[in-house]
């Protein structure tokens, strides 16, 4: 029998929420050097992701992630060699783990220290994803 009280969930942020969930999570980073680095790590890993909306998540473990508000698949070519289509959500996680992955060793104490926290945070989160191995070799 399993034990379920390890599993870590995920919710959608409402619209209301957004900023204060962003402010108090992440302060002044996010919107000055967290968010504009996922999405060019998302324009550099699908060449057909263009921007748009993106949807946050709040984890119950007090992780975040962010993905595309898209119904197709992008097509998604890294620098470690993986190639293959991937959902929205699946873009999104690998972009935010790359994005929190190399923040952390940012000249800022704050900004690194709050970067690797999230990363481990996000990191214990993808083995609840449907997409798990996808996201592992994307961010291998």
């Amino acid at each position: 029998m399993s034990n379920t009280s390890n599993i870590i969930t995920s919710s959608i942020v409402p619209e209301e929420e957004r900023l204060s969930f962003i402010e108090h999570t992440f302060g002044l980073s996010f919107p000055l050097q967290i968010e504009p680095f996922i999405y060019h790590i998302a324009g550099h890993i699908s060449h057909q992701y263009d921007g748009g909306y993106w949807i946050y998540h709040r984890l119950s473990n007090g992780g975040f992630f962010m993905a595309p508000d898209h119904n197709q698949p992008f097509h998604c070519i890294c620098d470690n060699g993986f190639e293959g289509d991937v959902f929205a959500q699946t873009l999104g996680v690998s972009a935010c783990l790359y994005a929190f992955s190399q923040l952390s060793f940012s000249d800022n104490n704050q900004l690194s220290g709050l970067c690797a926290k999230h990363y481990h945070l996000l990191r214990d989160f993808v083995p609840e994803l449907s997409e798990v191995d996808e996201i592992l070799a994307m961010c291998d």
